[in-house]
């Protein structure tokens, strides 16, 4: 066994790997799918033509990757250098890819963004090690037959591959705006077609930012791509250069959950008195129980039965009705009775009295808001406060939200008086009521604010909301009008050590 040439399918390395599928074939290295017989799973194998030249620095890398802990990153089981029989075997990964998921066009944006915050998280894990994948493409990243995110290939592709590069962790930070922008975007935006996707559009020289391409893309999202993978399209814009800082600019990103399945026809199993149905992936019930042990109760049904009272149902219903019964009689000799007094009364005298004023309640609507902000014009960060996440603070879901830098002390260093979420309604609406959920917080105090203008002097204070924490509510007696409503936090709320102020909701409300 010298060769990759000479490995066929069903032979054995190391008397355990049973080579079984050849996957992939390039530059003297194979890619097979084998079995691991001692512990009965399937895994992948690498094997090696005798003049593959970078046998060394693959086994090397590998063996570096075998430390990594992270679950979301390709675990190497072992890694062997050893004249004609040196392989590498790995975890083996089913699942979707990326690439096949962006293949008929772009993704819902939160979910791609979802699955590339995960990838990010997992390659800043290997940067710590000072290992870095440097071949990203859409391929690489897998949604699991179990749910879960796997990046393949960290390390060892680069070795494979024999790429290197002069700024590893600003490679992968371009990288994963890459993915990102393919996952916005079902396009791709490099020189070649990667995965089957079309190239990116290009516009005076740079290429189109994603929400040049497909409408739909929130802005915050936007603005990470550009941040990773197109700055010089926009003046003004830190790059991310490091795998971390963009993780930590996808940190609020809700994470991905399970795509919805299809429920069958039927949601509910037909049940009979022969025999319960067992649920999928269950060994099937015998057709008749055993004696002395009562049935296996059919899926799902249980749960849903209320239980009955023990005996007695049909004098209770009895007793019920006779109550009725009597209830009915009653009032109606009241009534008979009253009849009775009314008839032989005297002709009654007519009383004027005042007729009440009508009161009429305020009609409301709820007030669209148009755009959000991070809002910190007295800062030196460009009036910015976690602008990115402004979006989360107006999308309806409790699972997001903004939230401000995090703070050493409750009044912000004293280098400011405050900041806050700027909310744009897009036209001068009054404004009746205001409902801000705080989230999980405590202490702190913070202003509401209306106003013309997108300017700190002209937001006038209309109430003040102190414990900011979960949700709370004000409602004028008089409207309030303005374009512009904003959260003005003057005074942190404690979070995790530090003060941090949050938003996980606003709903506005004005008059028609």
């Amino acid at each position: 066994m010298s060769s990759s040439a000479a490995v066929e399918p069903g032979a054995k390395l190391a008397d355990r790997f049973r080579l079984e599928d050849r996957v992939h074939e390039s530059d003297g290295a194979t890619l097979w799918k084998a079995i691991d017989e001692v512990l009965a799973r399937p895994v992948a194998v690498h094997t090696f033509d005798p003049d593959f030249p970078r046998l060394n620095e693959v086994v090397t890398a590998a063996r570096a990757a075998s430390r990594l802990t992270d679950p979301r990153l390709t675990q190497v089981f072992d890694a062997t250098e050893d004249d004609g029989r040196s392989y590498v075997v790995s975890e083996w990964v089913s699942g979707e890819t990326f690439g096949d998921m962006v293949a008929s066009g772009s993704l819902e944006p939160e979910r791609a963004a979802a699955l590339i915050a995960e990838a990010a998280e997992a390659l800043a894990h290997a940067h710590e090690a000072d290992i870095a994948h440097l071949c990203l493409t859409p391929d690489h990243l897998v949604w699991t037959s179990g749910n879960t995110v796997k990046l393949l290939g960290v390390g060892i592709d680069a070795a494979l591959a024999d790429v290197t590069g002069d700024d590893p962790a600003r490679t992968d930070a371009e990288g994963l705006g890459r993915l990102l922008y393919a996952g916005l975007t079902g396009h791709w935006p490099g020189e070649e077609k990667e995965g089957g996707l079309p190239t990116a559009p290009m516009d005076d020289g740079h290429y189109c930012t994603p929400r040049q391409v497909t409408a739909g893309v929130p802005g915050y999202l936007d603005t990470i791509t550009c941040r990773a993978l197109l700055p010089e399209s926009r003046k003004g814009l830190t790059p991310l250069t490091t795998p971390a800082e963009f993780a930590e600019a996808l940190s609020s990103v809700p994470r991905p959950t399970p795509m919805p399945m299809p429920l069958p026809a039927t949601a509910l199993p037909p049940v009979t008195a022969s025999r319960a149905e067992a649920p999928t992936g269950a060994a099937a019930a015998p057709a008749t129980a055993p004696a002395g042990v009562p049935p296996t109760p059919p899926p799902y049904r249980q749960s849903y039965q209320q239980p009955r009272p023990a005996g007695g149902g049909t004098v209770n219903k009895v007793a019920m009705t006779l109550v009725v019964l009597l209830v009915m009689v009653a009032v109606g000799l009241v009534a008979w009775t009253l009849g009775r007094s009314i008839g032989a009364s005297e002709p009654p005298v007519a009383v004027t009295t005042a007729k009440p004023t009508p009161t009429t309640a305020t009609a409301t609507r709820e007030a669209k808001v148009q755009n959000a902000d991070g809002f910190d014009p007295q800062g030196d960060d460009n009036g910015d406060e976690r602008d990115e996440l402004a979006l989360f603070a107006i999308d309806g879901k409790p699972s997001t939200d903004w939230h401000s830098a995090s703070y050493s002390t409750a009044d912000f260093g004293n280098l400011k008086k405050g900041v806050g979420l700027l909310l744009d309604l897009g036209e001068s609406v009054p404004v009746k009521q205001v409902t801000i959920d705080f989230g999980a917080g405590s202490g702190g105090t913070a202003e509401l604010r209306v106003g013309p203008s997108a300017d700190l002097g002209s937001l006038e204070a209309v109430h003040k909301f102190s414990d900011l924490g979960g949700k709370k509510t004000f409602s004028a007696d008089s409207p309030h009008k303005g374009r512009y409503v904003c959260v003005w936090f003057t005074r942190m709320p404690t979070f995790q050590g530090k003060y941090r102020g949050t938003i996980v909701d606003v709903k506005i409300l004005a008059t028609k």
